[in-house]
This record gives structure tokens, C-alpha cells and sequence, in this order.
């Protein structure tokens, strides 16, 4: 049985409003629970005109309802009963998304017999009682003209007003009214507009969490777009403006793009059961899902909805910006600025007032050669551009693929001081991603990394914001001691930097590849071009060090510098840190953050001077990387691969082979930190290999081996506080005296073990100690005769003073031992160096 009938049933059995409304409700709340389903087959703005019938339905019936119950059977004609109700804002537009506001005016006349007042009063109570979301206004009919110019919101509102239900003559009477304040003081109105339309837009930028109602690009836009219609023509339809206004093409990427909009808002209501207007990260997934998009290799379905959304929201804030100026134009202009306009007159049609860049509405389009050309012209920081003017040149015809004049003219560009500006206007005008292609794979492009607050493309121009206003003195100075040409390199690289994302693999590795493709067209010189590489490929690397390393730790510095190369890169890459964080987020460049990087830019440039230790360092990295693509290495435990990476001594990395470092860890992890193993071989030479983790007392066992010829002996420090030793002799053994040996290396991890030890014979100037060798290592050098028990006396030297060595390299050469070793500071060395050096003189 049809609803109706049903509340005709129940006026018959004289039932009260507390039955009624339930009864609207529970069919309200089946209607709201098949909206899922219905949505399925109607998207957009047929899906929001459906819904917003229904909600008349409703509405409609719970009036007839109201009437009924006030008149009995004595009902008068509907038009003779004073009062209409009206549909305001998105529900007057017929665009009522399912859990917006139903904004319900309620015209009337206090027509003497009617007692209209608590009819009206009766029917809102139902409404709500019945579930419906009312925002309603009441107004007897003299009251709406003033109640309109009480607020810019009420007035808009009725702007939009659609009729529902009541008296048909009221509701001419009413439009009247309406049309009165259609035309009330326009200019003035209009300006109104245009003013709280600029306010709204600085309270809801674009983000990677879009409000789509009222930010930037969103239906307030268009909203704002449909009122200035309405004032000046009558009619809030923009398709009624083509082509006086807007051509037929720009009006169906307009509409295609609010069409989307329409669908993801109803999408992301459904979705948040709630009114939801903020494409919050947490609904994106099922929003994405109920328009239907799918994971592709590239974007996933997620990327795919967050990227269309901006792009939408894109063309929609451009187009409005155009066609408000379009249609205020001649409304809101002033005698004075038209003076002002000849008075800054360029050219024909280009004018620049207040150090804003205007054009003529009917000037025709340029080439882009002549826009790049006219650009050169605007070298001035404090310019902007009017949106005259980027409608100007949005237009610019231009062929596939750029000439070498267009490639010479843009790379004029980057040698102006306001390349921000200009980039930003050329992107606006969608001419950026014709100059430089790669663009358009970062445009709109998402970045769902809880860390960037905007897509690709304009993180990448708010970088090249930060990087022409910095405001920290000193990296303000080292910019501007940048030569021209390295200044151009860097505002490139800062918009370039994140160019590779959007592609399947490493996106700095593949932006550094992108780079030297354009900057090839740009003619940057080798060098430059090099200088540019490097910084894209490391740009994250230095704030990722110092964030997530210790700065003071020297190994971790010579790794970072080694990277570089030299200690201009360093300086850039610190400019553009500082320019790339800015950009990320309002709140990342914390005065901790400037002081940390301050720090690790001193620290690192002091390091430049260490020449042997950098070399040492690229070579070990060269080796890391190796060994990071060796099967052996990857079959390892990720907790042993970082143990293993983490091992100080570049000469561990240097000397040994790919599968000796692998072996060597293993058995390091497998060796008890109480305990230890050893190997020894006896085929050539007689080799012992030492793993341990208890203390080793190895001035002992060499002691106890002077007879023998030592050629070589390297100790690394490993992990956990474990070391690895390798002591190799010039001579075999008889095989009777391996297991005499095995028990000299058993004894040997007895502390109080000793043995006498004759002096060795060292010269003056044969031992040099070089304290400053490193932060936390000294550097010894014995360059002497070579001599039975030499490194035995050494070591207990060594052993006796608490010495701890983090590396030893001993080689014998004909018949002299060429020995460096690695010793900690933290040892008596540098402390008591000369008393030290007593012993061995």
C-alpha cells in the first residue's frame, strides 16, 4: 500500500502526529538504507536530483499531512492558504547530497481566520520528528527582502530558491520578492561575493585532504559562479552563458569536471554515513571502490581517485577565476583603475598596475614562443599575474615538440629572480607541462606518505617558493654566493627534484635520468649537468641523516660526503633541504630541524679536509653496493645484513671478498658473545683466523709464536662486541705442531697469561702517531726492520695501557713490516703519546 493511503488510514482512525511521523520515518530510513544500491546505477548530479525529489516527496506529504489535520474536512483550495514552501541552497539547486541539510524556507501571510503561525510551527516539528535534517528560515512574505540584507549567506541562499509546495499565487507573489533582491544594489552584492569567495579560499588551500565544498576548486566555486548568473542574467545556469561568456569546450571540461565532484561527494557521504565533505586519507579506499576504479601498476585504485579529484578540482578553480573576472569586469571596474591601466600600459592589451600583470579579455592568443618571450620582460620578484592574464595565454598555440627557441627562451627564465611566479602562471594556464613534459606525469599526482600535505606538483613549485624567499640568513648567503648559472641549476633542480615519482622504480635515481635529458635541451654545461644529478638523486639524503643517524659519528659523515663528491654539492644540497622540507608541510622545519642540519653542514664540510678517509669511504661504498646484490648477502637475516653493513672498518670491506665478509659474519652471529672459534690453515702458510667474543689475548699467542716469521695481520672490529683477527706467517709448520698451536690459541684466551718478550730494535721517526687522523680514531704507522716478536711486543704494549684496537693492516715488504693501526681515542694514546712511544725506543 502506497504511503499515502496508509496516512489515510490513519487520519481515519484519528491517529496522532507521534504515529504519523514515525511511520515517515521508518520510511525515510529504508529509503536512506537502499541509497547504496541506488547510487550503483546513478552517479553525479542525476544521482542528487533523484534524491532531492525524494526529499520532496516527503516534504510535500507531510505538509498535505499538516493540512489535513488543521482543515478536516473543511480544506480550502491549496492556493488560497497562505503559504509556500521553497527549497534553498543545494536543495533549491536540486544538488542535496545524502546527509546534507535540508534548507526549507517557509513563505506565508498572516491572513486573518488561518492561523497559520502554529500550522507552520506543527509541520517543522513533523519534519524533524520524521528524521529529517532541516535548516529552515520562516518569513511572512514582507520579511524577506530585509531578512536577505541581514547576511551575504541568506541571500545567496535564496538566490537559489526552487518552489515546492503551497499556494501557487504566494509563490508568485514571493518571486517577486525574490527578484527584488536579485537587484538589489548588484555592484554592491557582487562585490560582496567576490570578497567572502577570496576569504573562503585562503581558510580551505588545496591539500592532499581537499575540502570539496569549500576549498579551493570545490562546488562553493561554482556556486559563487551560479549567483553572479543569477544577479546580472537572471538565471543561475552557466550553460546559459555559452558562448556568450564561456566557449562550448571550456564549459564541458567545466561541467565534466563538477560532475565528477558530484559523484565523489555523494561517495564519500555514503561512505562516512555522516554529512563528510573533507576527503579525509581514512574514506579514500571505499570512495574509490564505489566509483569503481581499479589498481593499475602505476597508481592504485586510491591514487587514481585522489589525483582525478584534484585535477577536477583544478579546472574548476581556474575556469570560475576566469569567467567571475569575465563577468565582474565591467561591473566592478573604477574610473581611477582604468586610468591606471593606460597609464601602465605595455603593449596593446598588457598592462602592469601595482606591480600586477593584466591583459585584455579579447586579446588574441599568442604562440608559446611569444608568451616565453613576453615573460622575459616581468623580471621583477614583487609581480604577480591577474587571471586576465593567464586566461590570455591559456589559450597559446603551440607545436608537439618544442623548437631550440622555445628551450632557449624558457631557460632565460630560470636566470629571473620571480621564476616561482612565472612557473606558477604557467602552470596555472597549463603551458608548464608543454615545456617540460615529465611534468605531466607528477600532475595531481598523490602522495599518501603521511608526511607531504600536497601532490607532487605543487610541492614541487612551493620548493622552488622556499628556495627564492629563504629566510635563514646563512643559507640565504651561501645561495646568493652561488654563480648565476648555479643559481638557474638550483631553482631547476628545485622544481625537478621529485620528477621521477610516478614511475615503477627508485624516484630519485629516475628523476637524475630525467634531469640530464632536460637540462641536455637546456645546453647546461657537463658540469652543471653533473651537479644537478647528483643533488636530485641525493636530495632526501641529508635530511634522512640527520634525522634518522647520529651526525656525530664520523663514519656515518664520510659515508654521507662520499656521496657527494665535494663541498660545493654539499652546500647546494643544503640549500635545497632546506627549500624541499619547507615545502613538505607547515610544521617540519622546526628551529630543531634548522639547528640539526646547521650542524651536520659544519660537521661534514670540516670532513672535506680528511681526503685519505673520503677515498677509503667511496671505495667501501662501491663494495656495500656489490655486496647488496649478492645473492650470498640477501640470503642473510635483514637483522644480519644490518649488522653486517654497520661494521666500522672500511679495510674489512676493502680487502675481503664478497663471500669471505659473508662467511666471516656468519660465523661472527653463530660465535656466543662468552666464547670464541678459530680456524687454521697450514696448506701454503701457516694462517690462524680468530672470531671472538671473550677477551683475546693476543700479545700472548704472538709471544709464544716469534719464532716464526709474521707477513700479515688484520683486526676488524665486527658487531656485538665481537672481533675477527687473521694472522698470517711466511712459513708452514710441521703437521705435529698444529695441535701445539691449537692449544697456544686455546691458553690465549686466558688474560693472565704472559710471556717474556725481547725489545725490539725501532729507530726514531719510525713510529708516527697522527691523533687527528679522525673524531674517534688515531692512526699509527711503524715503518721498521722487520723482527721476530715485533707485534707481539706491540700488543702487549697495547694490552697493558688499555689500548683497544678497532683495525690492524700489517704487511712485511723486503724484509721491512709496514703496520697501520687503527686505536681508538677513547684509549691513553693521544693522552700519554710520548710516554707511550718510550717503550718502543
Amino acid at each position: 500500500m502506497d504511503i499515502e493511503e496508509i496516512i489515510e488510514d490513519l487520519i481515519d482512525q484519528n491517529a496522532n502526529d507521534f504515529e504519523i511521523s514515525k511511520l515517515i520515518k521508518e520510511h525515510i530510513k529504508s529509503y536512506l538504507g537502499s541509497l547504496n544500491e541506488i547510487f550503483v546505477e546513478n552517479q553525479g548530479k542525476d544521482f542528487l536530483v533523484k534524491h532531492a525529489k525524494k526529499i520532496d516527496q516527503f516534504i510535500i506529504l507531510i505538509y498535505k499531512y499538516t493540512l489535513r489535520k488543521y482543515f478536516g474536512n473543511y480544506m480550502p483550495f491549496v492556493n488560497s492558504i497562505p503559504v509556500v514552501l521553497v527549497g534553498m541552497g543545494s536543495y533549491g539547486r536540486e544538488e542535496l547530497c545524502v546527509y546534507s541539510d535540508v534548507d526549507l524556507m517557509v513563505v506565508y501571510k498572516a491572513l486573518p481566520g488561518y492561523n497559520i503561525e502554529p500550522m507552520v510551527q506543527s509541520m517543522l516539528y513533523l519534519v524533524w520528528d520524521a528524521g529529517i535534517k532541516l535548516g529552515h528560515r520562516t518569513h511572512k512574505l514582507e520579511e524577506l527582502v530585509p531578512a536577505s540584507n541581514q547576511d551575504l549567506t541568506i541571500k545567496t541562499a535564496m538566490l537559489e530558491s526552487r518552489f515546492l509546495c503551497g499556494s501557487k499565487l504566494l509563490w508568485m507573489e514571493t518571486e517577486r520578492e525574490l527578484l527584488k533582491i536579485q537587484r538589489w544594489q548588484k555592484k554592491e552584492v557582487i562585490a560582496q561575493i567576490v570578497n567572502a569567495y577570496e576569504e573562503r579560499r585562503s581558510k580551505h588551500p588545496m591539500s592532499m585532504e581537499p575540502n570539496i565544498k569549500e576549498g579551493v576548486g570545490g562546488f562553493r566555486d561554482a556556486n559563487t559562479l551560479s549567483w553572479i548568473c543569477k544577479i546580472l542574467f537572471g538565471s543561475i545556469r552557466i550553460r546559459d552563458r555559452v558562448p556568450e561568456i564561456i566557449d562550448e569546450e571550456e564549459y564541458r571540461e567545466f561541467r565534466s569536471s563538477l560532475e565528477f565532484l558530484f559523484r565523489v561527494r555523494s561517495a564519500l557521504h555514503l561512505s562516512a554515513k555522516k554529512k563528510q565533505d573533507v576527503l579525509n586519507l581514512e574514506f579514500i579506499p571505499d570512495v574509490a571502490e564505489k566509483l569503481g576504479f581499479e589498481n593499475k601498476i602505476l597508481k592504485n585504485a586510491q591514487m587514481q581517485l585522489a589525483s582525478k579529484t584534484m585535477s577536477a578540482m583544478h579546472t574548476i578553480d581556474v575556469t570560475c577565476k576566469i569567467f567571475m573576472r569575465k563577468l565582474t569586469a565591467s561591473i566592478l571596474s573604477q574610473p581611477t583603475r582604468l586610468s591606471a591601466l593606460k597609464k601602465g600600459r605595455v603593449e596593446k592589451g598588457l598592462y602592469v598596475v601595482d606591480h600586477c600583470v593584466y591583459a585584455s579579455l579579447k586579446k588574441p592568443s599568442p604562440s608559446l614562443s611569444m608568451v616565453l618571450a613576453e615573460l622575459q620582460q616581468f623580471d621583477d620578484p614583487k609581480l604577480n599575474f591577474d587571471i586576465s592574464y593567464v586566461h590570455y595565454i591559456k589559450s597559446a598555440h603551440f607545436t608537439s615538440h618544442n623548437s631550440k627557441k622555445i628551450y632557449k627562451q624558457f631557460r632565460a627564465l630560470l636566470f629571473q629572480h620571480n621564476l616561482y611566479t612565472l612557473f606558477s602562471l604557467l602552470y596555472e594556464a597549463s603551458l608548464l607541462q608543454q615545456v617540460i613534459k615529465p611534468v605531466r606525469q607528477i600532475l595531481n599526482l598523490a602522495q599518501f606518505d603521511g608526511y607531504h600535505k600536497l601532490p607532487v606538483d605543487i610541492h614541487s613549485l612551493h620548493t622552488l617558493y622556499h628556495l627564492e624567499n629563504i629566510k635563514e640568513p646563512f643559507i640565504k648567503s651561501l645561495f646568493d654566493d652561488l654563480c648565476p648559472e648555479g643559481r638557474a641549476l638550483m631553482k631547476l633542480v628545485a622544481f625537478l627534484h621529485d620528477i621521477g615519482k610516478g614511475r615503477k622504480g627508485d624516484h630519485s635515481e629516475l628523476g637524475a635520468k630525467i634531469f640530464r635529458a632536460y637540462a641536455m635541451k637546456l645546453e647546461f654545461s657537463e658540469q652543471a649537468i653533473e651537479t644537478g644529478i647528483t643533488l636530485i638523486k641525493y636530495h632526501t639524503l641529508m635530511s634522512n641523516t640527520a634525522n634518522r643517524e647520529d651526525i656525530y659519528d664520523e663514519r656515518v659523515v664520510l659515508a654521507f660526503i662520499s656521496k657527494l663528491q665535494s663541498p660545493q654539492i654539499l652546500k647546494m644540497l643544503y640549500i635545497l633541504t632546506y627549500a624541499d622540507t619547507n615545502a613538505v608541510n607547515d610544521n617540519i622545519y622546526t628551529g630543531f630541524v634548522a639547528k640539526l642540519l646547521r650542524e651536520f653542514y659544519n660537521y661534514s664540510l670540516d670532513m672535506f679536509d680528511k681526503e685519505e678517509l673520503i677515498d677509503e669511504t667511496t671505495k667501501r661504498l662501491r663494495k656495500e653496493n656489490s655486496l647488496k646484490k649478492s645473492p650470498e648477502f640477501l640470503a642473510l637475516s635483514k637483522a644480519l645484513q644490518k649488522k653486517t653493513l654497520s661494521v666500522q672498518s672500511n679495510f674489512f670491506f676493502l680487502k675481503q671478498k664478497t663471500s669471505a665478509i659473508v662467511q666471516i659474519v656468519k660465523e661472527a652471529e653463530e660465535t656466543p658473545i662468552d666464547s670464541y672459534r678459530y680456524k687454521i690453515s697450514n696448506e701454503d702458510h701457516l694462517s690462524i683466523n680468530v672470531i671472538r667474543g671473550q677477551a683475546f689475548n693476543i700479545g700472548y699467542l704472538l709471544g709464544k709464536l716469534t719464532y716464526l716469521d709474521l707477513v700479515q695481520m688484520d683486526i676488524y672490529k665486527l658487531f656485538d662486541g665481537k672481533k675477527y683477527f687473521q694472522i698470517d706467517f711466511n712459513e708452514k709448520v710441521e703437521a705435529c705442531d698444529i695441535e701445539l698451536i691449537c692449544e697456544l690459541v686455546d691458553n690465549s684466551f686466558d688474560m693472565n697469561k704472559k710471556v717474556s718478550l725481547k725489545k725490539p730494535i725501532i729507530l726514531k721517526g719510525e713510529i708516527e702517531i697522527n691523533c687527528e687522523h679522525s673524531k674517534s680514531y688515531a692512526l699509527m704507522h711503524v715503518n721498521t726492520k722487520n723482527q721476530h716478536g715485533l707485534m707481539a711486543y706491540f700488543m702487549s704494549v697495547f694490552d697493558e695501557h688499555g689500548i683497544d684496537i678497532a683495525m690492524a693492516k700489517i704487511q712485511t715488504i723486503k724484509n721491512r713490516t709496514r703496520n697501520l693501526l687503527l686505536i681508538e681515542k677513547t684509549g691513553l694514546l693521544c693522552d700519554n703519546g710520548k710516554d707511550i712511544l718510550d717503550y718502543f725506543y
